[in-house]
């Protein structure tokens, strides 16, 4: 279910980046949408691994630009 992993991490972004869940969508890309560095991308990607118990391996986090991608690397994880 996209929605619920979608949801969730919107919470882990918005915790981590300290923005209102509300302005992410699946569209917003880490740095230029959300002002994240490569620190808070890094950050988010620790809160997903914990968030749904996955582990992200370095070469897969350095890809991800976008919520989008984050929510597939999660789906393809935890499937």
């Amino acid at each position: 279910n996209v929605t619920m992993e979608f949801e969730k991490l919107k919470e882990v972004i918005a915790s981590v980046l300290s923005v209102d869940p509300d302005e992410i969508t699946m569209e917003s890309t880490f740095m230029d949408d959300l002002g994240a560095d490569s620190l808070d991308v890094f950050q988010i990607v620790m809160g997903i691994e914990e968030e749904f118990g996955i582990e992200v391996p370095p070469e897969e986090a350095e890809k991800i630009t976008t919520v989008e991608e984050a929510v597939n690397l999660i789906k393809n994880a935890v499937n």
